[in-house]
């Protein structure tokens, strides 16, 4: 299978590494110091005590690949406008487009079947630049489990997870996500197809809607957060909110809010991609994470106090940082 990852970052040089390691054909797009240390001496996944180097084919410009099988899109949510226009071009005529951002995703209305099919989010789609570029009938989505870093230019430290589920928008089981999670799986991850996904992403998001902005308010990582008794509050504050946003939206949850709390504490002392972003002065994911829950929230007529209150802070720390020297 021909395979394209736009986004060689953590988790795209993760399944870049393991995917050319069991004898996919992979190109990675990436930039910068990261692009050159790759071309120089390959791609190397550190995890568990061992070091795997692959030398998956390297791009600066989308418009350097072509006749791609699956497209990933490994960048951040916030970063696909700008490139969803190019990325049908990469396609060969039967080629799929694997979406693997975190958040509510563009694509959440389409294919959903209820009394909200086809609507654009604002907060991750804003004026439905993805949409009208991607054809939806191409599209699949994952939901991403794995933590990792870049540590240097070219090598990605594998903090921990292994699961990328896998979905039809319709929540079918066709032959060609099945052979997609057929070539994850022969790269060693966990790679279920799911028939309920947008379930599965609430069950991510969940989390990630309220550790990542404390987080990146606060400095703290997954274990600080959990182990702080007002942190630990804040967070499940959040929580409940977007679950009643979630249940309104006939999302079932499926696992107890204080046991999501527990995994998040269990994950230990990792910073959060947020945090992160924010440390290195980047624009960060938080409207995917936190502004889609307010958008969802006000379309089913629930109120998210809480959520509101962390979103206008971190958009507030990212506009100070903006402006400073």
């Amino acid at each position: 299978m021909k395979i394209c990852i736009i986004g060689a970052g953590a988790i795209g040089g993760l399944l870049a590494v393991r995917l050319a390691d069991a004898g996919e054909d992979v190109t990675i797009v990436a930039r910068g110091a990261h692009l050159a240390a790759i071309r120089e001496q390959g791609l190397t996944l550190r995890e568990e005590g061992r070091e795997t180097n692959a030398r998956p084919r390297a791009a600066s410009d989308l418009t350097e690949v072509a006749g791609q099988d699956l497209v990933v899109l490994g960048v951040k949510a916030h970063q696909v406008t700008p490139i969803a226009h190019q990325v049908p071009a990469m396609l060969s005529d039967d080629g799929l487009v694997l979406t693997a951002q975190n958040g509510i995703p563009w694509w959440y209305f389409f294919k959903h079947g209820g009394p909200h099919e086809g609507r654009v989010l604002e907060s991750v789609d804003p004026g439905g630049v993805v949409a009208a570029a991607l054809p939806v009938e191409r599209v699949i989505g994952s939901v991403v489990y794995p933590a990792a870093e870049i540590v240097e230019p070219g090598v990605i430290q594998l903090i921990e997870g292994n699961r990328f589920s896998l979905g039809e928008l319709d929540n079918s089981k066709s032959a060609r996500i099945q052979a997609v999670s057929q070539a994850f799986t022969a790269a060693g991850f966990k790679a279920p197809v799911v028939t309920d996904l947008r379930a599965e992403i609430w069950t991510k998001l969940w989390g990630n809607l309220s550790f990542n902005p404390i987080s990146a308010l606060s400095g703290a990582t997954l274990a600080g957060i959990c182990r702080h008794p007002l942190g630990r509050a804040l967070a499940g504050d959040m929580m409940r909110e977007a679950q009643n946003v979630g249940e309104a939206l006939d999302v079932r949850f499926r696992i107890p809010l204080e046991k999501r709390l527990a995994g998040a504490e269990a994950v230990g002392e990792h910073k959060t991609s947020m945090l992160q972003d924010i440390e290195a002065k980047r624009p960060t994911e938080v409207a995917a994470l936190v502004g889609s829950i307010i958008e969802l929230g006000e379309l089913v007529e629930v109120p998210t106090p809480a959520i509101c209150a962390v979103y206008a802070c971190v958009r507030l720390l990212e506009n100070t940082l903006a402006q400073a020297p």
